[in-house]
């Protein structure tokens, strides 16, 4: 029996990482990606508000369910354009995405937390590739769900776009230098950001699990479909089924 995941997507940096996760994941598990609007690709906090508006998610969600047919489950795959929302924000943005989908839906925010939930993760280093301030507001959010930072990493970088030409050696030294001894997992909360083929890398160039946008957003959308098991290749996330 077949699994399709709707995917929602800003712009264009790291879409392939999709067909990646789709191909490791092996037959079964669909994830139809479309690109929502984005007027302008900025991780600047009224851009990302434009970005994961209500009006802007439900044209995706309609053009994913006309072109992949049925889904079981779609995901908003943007971080920074769901908790600048703020907790309340963001849960108010994944219910009326359910709504006009009419499946189980959820955004990479609250993936992240439900996924070290599953990990029984409550203490975290974070590397961001956004500014301070949007980098902060995500550090926020996972207070909200009682998961403490201990360290924050934030590179800077203002568009998606330019996040999506970072080379794996590259995230994988970002990955270990925002690293924290007592944190129990890493998190780069960026979906422009490559990490699909990196995935046990990073696990073990970190030596404990590190959490990517992109993977526990496909892992979110599976669990939302109940096709959630343990599978080799896609980090300890994966594996813990």
């Amino acid at each position: 029996m077949s699994t399709t995941v709707g995917i929602l997507y800003p712009g264009y940096s790291a879409e392939d990482d999709y067909p990646r996760a789709e191909a490791a994941l092996g037959g079964g598990s669909r994830l139809p990606l479309v690109h929502t609007e984005m007027r302008e690709d900025a991780h600047r906090v009224d851009a990302l508000l434009d970005i994961g508006g209500e009006d802007v998610l439900a044209a995706g969600a309609a053009r994913v369910a006309a072109e992949a047919g049925p889904l079981d489950s779609i995901v908003w795959a943007c971080t920074s354009g769901s908790f600048v929302f703020g907790w309340d924000g963001a849960a108010a943005q994944v219910a009326a995405l359910q709504e006009v989908a009419g499946v189980p839906a959820s955004s990479t925010s609250f993936a992240f937390v439900d996924a070290c939930r599953k990990l029984g993760i409550t203490r975290v280093a974070v590397g961001a590739t956004y500014p301070d301030d949007v980098a902060e507001a995500f550090v926020d959010f996972l207070g909200k769900a009682g998961i403490t930072v201990l360290s924050l990493s934030a590179r800077g970088i203002i568009t998606a776009a330019e996040v999506g030409t970072l080379p794996g050696d590259l995230v994988l030294e970002f990955a270990a230098a925002a690293d924290h001894a007592d944190a129990q997992a890493v998190l780069l909360p960026d979906t422009a950001l490559h990490t699909v083929d990196l995935l046990d890398d990073l696990d073990t160039r970190v030596g404990k699990p590190v959490l990517t946008a992109n993977q526990v957003s496909i892992w979110q959308g599976l669990r939302l479909a109940g096709a959630e098991r343990a599978r080799t290749g896609l980090g300890a996330l994966f594996a813990a089924g």
